[in-house]
């Protein structure tokens, strides 16, 4: 564990905020540090009110705010001294604390203040970092685990047994502490939990975080407790179904089908097949993979354990279903049943899988695994992994501040948790589509043999692949990529495509004619073959077409792309006849005159308007609506008829041209 403490680059921050900003974001960079929102930091100042009288403020993490990326308005301001006197109560709940502490707040349009203000109030000092660091709490969570953490801190550091957060933390600290001389203390752990550090000085502060979790890693490098995962070469062998390529991937697909059915929603399945993920899935699973999460805060992310898969999945999800149910049966009081269908699964000796609303949530839950599954390998070593109890992680599960904000929680974008593959998509239509499904919540797989499109898309939630359409490998491989990266299929969108140069029937080159055929027919056949299978397993899947007007109303001299794009509104048709007993709605759109296209220069605007005796924007509004197409229209129809206004549609063609009178 290194500092990354630069005294050049903390000069240029000169008020309190600033420095704590600068420290907060230096933590928030370590993932074993704290991960996706965990943790909390404050500064104690002052700040003159509007009466022109100074008062003492703690500006503490807001909640919804990940150190990582935190900012100024990030922390929420609140009165010292109401937070003081909240700790002096004898009991105070949880809705009650979150009022009370939004009451005390000098900045109504703030954050809420985390949970841990109080516990952050009576800390005397002016910088205060509470970080749950892999190091300290896989000792933590240990046969003994108290007592390892005194034998590696001594008396400098102060043991807090495991209670909840929030309040009850807060008065218990505050009873702890009344004779406590704090400038002996270099920090505190909250068992099960995480670290505090604190001292009047940011730079102090911040770095007895990384000398105290240094401690610790070494603590467990010196009792055998690291970890040396040796590096897969390939897939492990076994007679697990998971284990062969082509069915590897129908059954994560099936695995994501079913996840769905049970969370009543479709759900992004992230595979990981990293090195750590396989060999964790190695091992004992059924012992240390079903104990709880490594610290209570992931609980809300991953519940508390794991559906653990086999081949007979179905029947080890219906498993997982009817536990969790017990689970809340046993310590429920007056709390709404979660969805019980699982947040993450281990595959028996194949990796393990984290389940979505979208590629964002399942992501943080993926890399939430990662770091339980090191910490947990290690505790093994320090003489086994003990997590909290079932009902201890029940309390936080089912926290009232967490019931409140899923029941404030507004409705999923209309995609939300979909998954779509859109080809073309580097430039025009294509790129326009992806952009709009993404927006509209899906995960989406761009597919180009352009290379730009992986620049394009690199996000978490929707990816660029350089892909020939005319390359059955390719496409395979971009399949392949899709579902590990998303868990399966539901919307093919396929648009690629080209335009041949304008040759009469005798004068037709054996190369531009073939040329068409190859990109502007087979490369669809292709997407669908291999498609197909993925489409039967989605969340009511649909494939739209983006064929052309040229097939309604061909043209002199365009026999090559009109002949082409007369046989994919055919395929689609065929599709929809063939896929319809599985649920696959399959559509076309005929879009005509898109300008704002690669294709249309300004130059050839100009020559085409003139060849009509037209302006150029009497030539682009040349149909019967007198109005201009664009490729955000054609993508609007796209999301349509993906969605839910052509959920009892298809084999349709539709066009979208302005009105065309040759169609017409």
């Amino acid at each position: 564990m290194t500092s990354l403490y630069d005294d050049k680059e903390a000069a240029n921050y000169k008020t309190d905020l600033d420095l704590r900003v600068y420290t907060s974001r230096l933590l928030g960079r370590d993932a074993s540090l704290v991960l996706h929102g965990g943790g909390n930091t404050s500064v104690k100042s002052t700040a003159t009110n509007l009466f022109g009288e100074s008062e003492d403020i703690l500006y503490v993490k807001g909640s919804g705010w990940d150190l990582a990326t935190i900012e100024a308005e990030g922390f929420a301001p609140v009165k010292m001294d109401m937070l003081l006197k909240m700790a002096e109560l004898k009991e105070l709940s949880d809705t009650d604390m979150v009022k009370y502490q939004r009451l005390a707040m000098t900045n109504p349009s703030a954050p809420n203040p985390s949970v841990e203000a109080i516990l952050h109030a009576i800390i005397p000092f002016k910088f205060v970092d509470h970080t749950h660091t892999d190091a300290v709490v896989t000792i933590t969570n240990t046969q003994g685990g108290e007592d390892k953490i005194k034998e590696l801190y001594g008396d400098k550091v102060l043991v807090i047994p495991y209670i909840m957060p929030g309040f009850v933390l807060a008065k218990l600290v505050y009873d702890m502490t009344k004779d406590v001389d704090w400038s002996k203390l270099e920090g505190m752990v909250l068992m099960n939990h995480g670290l505090f550090t604190f001292n009047d000085d940011a730079k102090k502060s911040y770095e007895k975080t990384i000398e105290l979790v240094e401690r610790a890693e070494n603590y467990l490098t010196e009792r055998g407790a690291d970890l040396h995962v040796e590096k897969e070469t390939s897939h492990p062998k076994s007679t697990s179904s998971f284990l062969t390529a082509h069915v590897e991937l129908l059954t994560l697909a099936k695995i994501r089908k079913e996840v769905s059915n049970l969370k009543g929603r479709a759900t992004v399945s992230i595979y990981n097949d990293s090195d750590l993920a396989l060999y964790f899935s190695k091992q004992n699973i059924d012992k240390i993979a079903t104990q709880g999460p490594l610290t209570p805060d992931h609980v809300i992310r991953t519940k508390r354990v794991p559906a653990i898969l086999r081949d007979d999945f179905k029947s080890d999800l219906a498993n997982y279903v009817k536990e969790y149910k017990e689970y809340f049966e046993a310590y429920k009081k007056d709390e709404t049943l979660l969805n019980p269908a699982p947040n993450f699964a281990i595959l028996k000796g194949a990796g393990a899988l984290s389940f979505g609303a979208n590629a964002k949530e399942a992501n943080i839950i993926k890399d939430i695994n990662e770091h339980t599954f090191e910490a947990i390998l290690k505790a093994e070593k320090l003489g086994g992994y003990k997590a909290l109890s079932a009902e201890n992680i029940f309390e936080v599960e089912y926290w009232s501040l967490e019931q409140a904000k899923l029941k404030g929680g507004g409705s999923a974008p209309e995609f939300s948790g979909k998954v779509a593959l859109v080809t073309g998509a580097a430039s025009g239509i294509g790129l326009a589509i992806a952009k709009m499904l993404n927006k509209r919540g899906a995960a989406v797989v761009a597919l180009d043999i352009n290379p730009e499109v992986e620049k394009i898309f690199a996000k978490a939630d929707v990816i660029g692949i350089k892909c020939d359409l005319t390359c059955s490998d390719d496409i395979q491989n971009a399949i392949s990529k899709t579902v590990k990266s998303f868990g399966g299929i539901d919307i093919v969108v396929s648009n690629a495509g080209i335009f041949t140069p304008s040759e009469n029937l005798d004068m037709l080159s054996d190369e531009n004619w073939q040329r068409s055929m190859d990109i502007n027919l087979t490369s669809h056949q292709k997407l669908l073959k291999y498609t197909a299978p993925f489409l039967k397993l989605g969340v009511d899947a649909s494939i739209v077409m983006v064929a052309s007007k040229n097939f309604p109303a061909p043209g002199k001299g365009a026999a090559a792309y009109s002949v082409a794009k007369a046989g994919q509104t055919q395929l689609a048709r065929i599709a929809a006849l063939e896929l319809g007993e599985y649920g696959v709605r399959v559509n076309t759109l005929h879009p005509h005159a898109v300008f704002d296209t690669a294709i249309w220069t300004d130059e050839v605007l100009e020559s085409r308007a003139k060849a009509y005796g037209m302006s150029v924007e009497e030539y682009k509004t040349n149909n019967v609506l007198k109005t201009e197409i664009c490729s955000d229209d054609v993508a609007e129809l796209v999301c349509a008829m993906a969605g839910k206004s052509f959920s009892k549609t298809t084999g349709s063609q539709v066009a979208i041209d302005g009105g065309s009178d040759r169609i017409i």
